[in-house]
């Protein structure tokens, strides 16, 4: 059993997410407006000068780049312009963060006190104490620039405590610390670099726990950068032994997983590891003996659990009806010390409950309506997904169009689109582009009648047949100038 995480409190990830939803489009005004209110008392509380100078000053502030103040004198900038890629939305902010000179001098002020006090701890850890002491006080600077958000001097502190300690489980710690820097400023090279390099650590002799965290840690860096097969192994692993709670909430997990595993898995594997799965099933609902009781009896199976009588209504219109947001319960933590923090929000899982069982089910109108609606509540509004949510919504429709069609040899067009609850020019135009791009074997007729839809579904052993014959040509091509070429010189020595 190793040692408690160590540097797992900072860089607060939370105040990320409210930058992008302060420049998110997608995002209502109420929600930019408490984004910021929170964003401010954050950095407030935590005497986040630095952060607050990358955010908010007038020539610099990546909020504020049209020069907004509240105060009539303002330093020069110094430095380049930091890069905004990662965490703001768009170039347009909903909600501004004013730059005041007064505060960020309050806030620079607190933060050289608070260095002043850990070099003094750091100069008698020295004179008076150990090794283990002086590690300490630098552990507790590096904490501090994480926690203002100083990320260079954060990587670096954290990398010089890293090369002076010789304990296993506290490199890994540190590492990992790196990872949370590299997310909250979405430097996605940064993070890929250190996921390498723990995942190192950990092959060396890391812990159980670590080792469970790490997969958390990567599978949300492969979500950044759309590798969704990649992650969604490790992000389903981690729903029953998650404790990263400086990562990201549980809710936030669930969310990550069953997308990622929608979007991936094959279907024997979506429906053991996404359908089937305990810790999903007990979120998103399923059939009453299923469901999951909370503690105090009430049914936390989530508002998807109604989603079973879904299964005789393919042909309604309308979604399901919206239900409560309930907090998704981590099935882990229950019975142990650990507790989900404060800050867990209740979330309405309907849409994914109905995206995953539409899906699994063949119904195709409810699953475009709930694709729809995940668009809408978890896509645009997630700093992570937001990124690639053209990308996630092409694969499920291509996804859903696949699992139709493999199951007919000649479909009708207008049969298709209804069965989708879309009109026959849209499923044509949607087609052609995967068909094109050779996503979907399939031909469209629409010279006769309203539309006919013919699948050429691959022969494994014709295909080899194919690849045989095409190697053998090549072998004989190759064999043919060899030939030539040895006759040449043979009539060369003659």
């Amino acid at each position: 059993m190793g040692s408690d995480p160590q540097y797992a409190k900072w860089p607060a990830l939370p105040l990320a997410q409210h930058v992008f939803t302060i420049t998110n489009p997608y995002a209502t005004r109420p929600a930019q407006q408490a984004a910021l209110q929170s964003l401010q008392d954050g950095i407030n509380e935590n005497n986040m000068a630095p952060f607050y100078k990358y955010l908010a000053h007038p020539t610099d502030g990546i909020l504020n780049s049209t020069g907004e103040t509240t105060s009539s004198s303002s330093s020069k900038p110094t430095g380049r312009k930091p890069s905004a890629a990662g965490m703001v939305a768009s170039k347009s902010v909903g909600a501004t963060l004013p730059w005041d000179e007064d505060v960020y001098n309050r806030l620079k002020a607190e933060n050289d006190k608070e260095l002043e006090e850990f070099q003094k701890e750091e100069d008698e850890a020295v004179e008076q104490a150990g090794e283990t002491e002086i590690m300490a006080a630098k552990g507790k600077r590096a904490d501090f620039f994480a926690k203002v958000g100083d990320k260079d001097k954060a990587v670096a502190t954290y990398e010089d405590v890293f090369e002076k300690t010789g304990i296993l489980g506290t490199k890994i710690d540190l590492v990992l610390a790196i990872i949370r820097m590299g997310l909250f400023y979405g430097d996605k090279a940064l993070v890929k670099k250190h996921v390498a390099r723990a995942k190192t650590l950990v092959d060396s002799g890391g812990d159980w726990d670590r080792r469970n965290r790490l997969k958390a840690y990567e599978g949300l860096h492969l979500l950044t950068v759309r590798s969704y097969n990649l992650a969604a192994p490790l992000l389903l692993d981690s729903l029953s032994t998650f404790t990263s709670y400086e990562l990201c909430t549980y809710s936030n997990l669930v969310v990550y997983s069953v997308l990622a595993g929608s979007v991936s898995l094959k279907r024997v594997d979506f429906k053991s590891k996404v359908v089937d799965a305990p810790e999903i099933k007990a979120i998103l609902g399923a059939d009453g003996d299923d469901k999951l009781l909370a503690l105090s009896g009430a049914i936390s199976a989530g508002p998807g659990a109604e989603d079973a009588e879904m299964q005789d209504a393919k042909d309604t219109v309308s979604p399901a009806a919206p239900t409560k947001a309930t907090t998704a319960v981590n099935l882990t933590t229950l019975g142990t010390s650990t507790d989900q923090p404060e800050t867990e929000m209740a979330v309405d899982f309907s849409p994914l409950a109905q995206l995953v069982n539409s899906l699994y089910n063949g119904h195709y109108k409810l699953f475009f309506q709930a694709l729809a609606l995940v668009e809408e509540q978890f896509l645009t509004q997630d700093r992570y997904l937001h990124e690639h949510k053209s990308w996630f919504i092409r694969e499920m429709r291509l996804r859903a169009y696949q699992q139709l069609l493999q199951s007919y040899r000649v479909v009708g067009l207008e049969s298709m689109a209804n069965d989708f609850g879309v009109t026959v020019d849209f499923l044509d135009r949607d087609l052609a582009k995967f068909i094109a791009g050779g996503r979907i074997p399939c031909t469209i007729d629409r010279v006769t009648g309203k539309g006919v839809i013919e699948t050429n579904r691959p022969d494994d052993k014709n295909k080899q047949y194919q690849d045989v014959v095409k190697q053998g040509d090549q072998l004989i091509t190759k064999l043919q100038k060899y030939g030539q070429a040895v006759r040449l010189r043979g009539s060369e020595r003659a």
